[in-house]
């Protein structure tokens, strides 16, 4: 069995698209996926299966419908690749030190030429960010509702979505007690 992080977009926020993650936690369990866990109302969930990360994201995203008339965007991210996206940070000291102002954007797919230009566009020099491969690794100067680069993300479409590095960090320790039970 694989350990499994799914990262909903755009529920729960605002006000709008919402989603109870009880709910959500009974639908995923009925259609057969095991130790489903949630975290926090804006939509995290790791949980165990025997199936492929496609055919995980489909019942994940099929569920969400179901129990909400929602259609939400999922990417899915095994234990192993969490990991390795933590490993990977390059702002993991400035994560200790400041907490919130490091954030990961997952993307289902590599950014494009046009898309890392819209990324770009009006950056300020109080902010940086690194991409490596289908995760961008952000650290805000200022709060994240103050920063240009945090609102270029909006530009990018559907297939990006946004946690701050303390959900991150709690995600990966759910999974590793998720396998190890």
């Amino acid at each position: 069995m694989t350990t499994y992080i799914a990262l909903i977009r755009g529920i729960n926020v605002g006000g709008k698209n919402k989603l109870t993650m009880a709910d959500l936690k009974r639908e995923l369990e009925a259609v057969g996926l095991d130790r489903v866990q949630t975290y926090i109302q804006s939509g995290n969930v790791v949980f165990r299966s025997e199936h492929g990360a496609g055919r995980v994201r489909e019942e994940v995203e099929a569920a969400i419908t179901r129990v909400s008339g929602i259609v939400a965007k999922v990417l899915i991210r095994t234990e192993a690749e969490l990991y390795a996206i933590i490993t990977g940070c390059p702002y993991a000291e400035e994560a200790r030190l400041e907490g919130k102002s490091v954030h990961l954007s997952v993307l289902d797919s590599p950014l494009t030429e046009k898309q890392l230009d819209k990324l770009r566009a009006g950056i300020s020099e109080l902010d940086r960010y690194h991409v490596d491969g289908s995760s961008v690794y952000c650290h805000y100067g200022q709060s994240v509702l103050d920063s240009k680069l945090a609102g270029n993300f909006a530009k990018l479409g559907d297939g990006v979505t946004t946690r701050n590095w303390n959900t991150v960090l709690k995600l990966q320790a759910m999974a590793e007690a998720s396998r190890s039970e």
